[in-house]
C-alpha cells in the first residue's frame, strides 16, 4: 500500500484581513473568522477523509494572518526545502517559524538571497520534472534559477500580466505530468507559448470561475479538492478521469487564496532513472 500523501496546513486561528497586498484584500470587508474555520475545517476533512492525505499542522502565530495560506512557507523536494523570502514586510514575519518547523521535521532548509523575493509553492509547480515558476507581482524571476539549481531540476519561467492571478497557483493548476488547467488570460503572451510546448493538455479555465480561483486546486492522484462555483472546470475533470470534491472557500478568497494556498505539499520526491535518463517528480 502507498503511503499516504503529506500536505502541511496552518490552522486559521489569527487569520484576518489585517492589511491590503493584492486587490482581494479590503479592511472594509474583514473575513468572518468561525466561518473561515468552519471552511478551513472542511478542506481539511476532505483531504484526509476522501483524498486519504495526512495533514500536518504548523503552528499559527499572532500577527501573521496570512501564516495559513501555507502553499507560500517554501517548496519541498525529497529533503529539501527552500524557503520563501516575501516580497512584502507583512508577512516577511513568517519566514522563522516556518524555517524551524522544516527542521524539526528533517528538512535540510534552504535560503535565497535576502534580497530576491520568492514565495514558494504560491509561484513554483512541478509538471513532471519540469518545475514552472511565476513572477513579477510576489516572486522575482532572477531567484528561479537559483531555485532550480537548489532542488536540481530544470525550471521556466512564466510572466503574470493580471494582478488579480497575482501567484502562479491562482491561474494555473498541474494535474498530472501530461495535464494542466490554466487561465490564459493570467499570463503573457511568451507564457501561454511555454505552456502550450510543455503541457500536453491544457484545460482552459472561463474567467467567472478562474475569479473563484478554479486553479487554486489540491491534486492527489486522481482527486482535486477545489472550492465550489466551478462546474466547468468539475465536468472537464470528469471527462479526463478525475474526481472533483468541491469544498466552500469564500472566506479566503476575501484574501486572495483558496485550496492550494491553504495546502504545501510535503511529499514531491525526484526519481531519477538508472539509465541515467529524465528525472520525474511523481
Amino acid at each position: 500500500m502507498s503511503p499516504r500523501p503529506r500536505v502541511l496546513m496552518v490552522p486559521p486561528t489569527y487569520y484576518g484581513i489585517e492589511y491590503e497586498i493584492n486587490p482581494w484584500m479590503d479592511r472594509r470587508q474583514p473575513a468572518d473568522t468561525a466561518a473561515a474555520q468552519r471552511q478551513w475545517d472542511g478542506l481539511r476533512s476532505v483531504l484526509v477523509d476522501r483524498l486519504g492525505a495526512e495533514v500536518c499542522l504548523a503552528e499559527p502565530q499572532r500577527g501573521c494572518p496570512d501564516m495559513v495560506f501555507t502553499a507560500n512557507a517554501g517548496i519541498v523536494l525529497g529533503d529539501q526545502a527552500v524557503l520563501s523570502r516575501f516580497r512584502h514586510a507583512e508577512r516577511q514575519g513568517e519566514e522563522p517559524h516556518f524555517a524551524a518547523w522544516f527542521a524539526a521535521h528533517g528538512y535540510n532548509v534552504q535560503r535565497l538571497p535576502d534580497e530576491i523575493a520568492f514565495e514558494g509553492e504560491g509561484d513554483a509547480l512541478f509538471v513532471g520534472d519540469t518545475l514552472l515558476a511565476g513572477y513579477l507581482y510576489r516572486s522575482e524571476v532572477r531567484g528561479h534559477q537559483r531555485v532550480g539549481e537548489l532542488l536540481g531540476v530544470r525550471t521556466l519561467s512564466l510572466e503574470l500580466t493580471d494582478p488579480r492571478f497575482y501567484h502562479l497557483d491562482t491561474c494555473f493548476c498541474p494535474l498530472d505530468g501530461q495535464t494542466a488547467a490554466y487561465f490564459p488570460g493570467a499570463f503573457d503572451e511568451y507564457a501561454r507559448r511555454v505552456l502550450a510546448a510543455e503541457v500536453p493538455l491544457l484545460v482552459a479555465v472561463v474567467e467567472e470561475e478562474a475569479v473563484r480561483f478554479a486553479c487554486n486546486a489540491v491534486v492527489l492522484g486522481r482527486h482535486v479538492a477545489l472550492n465550489t462555483g466551478c462546474p466547468n472546470l468539475e465536468a472537464d475533470l470528469r471527462t479526463l478521469g478525475f474526481t472533483p470534491h468541491a469544498t466552500p472557500l469564500d472566506e479566503f478568497l476575501k484574501a486572495g487564496g483558496s485550496a492550494k494556498c491553504l495546502t504545501l505539499h510535503l511529499d514531491r520526491q525526484l526519481v531519477r532513472c538508472l539509465d541515467g535518463g529524465v528525472p520525474e517528480v511523481p
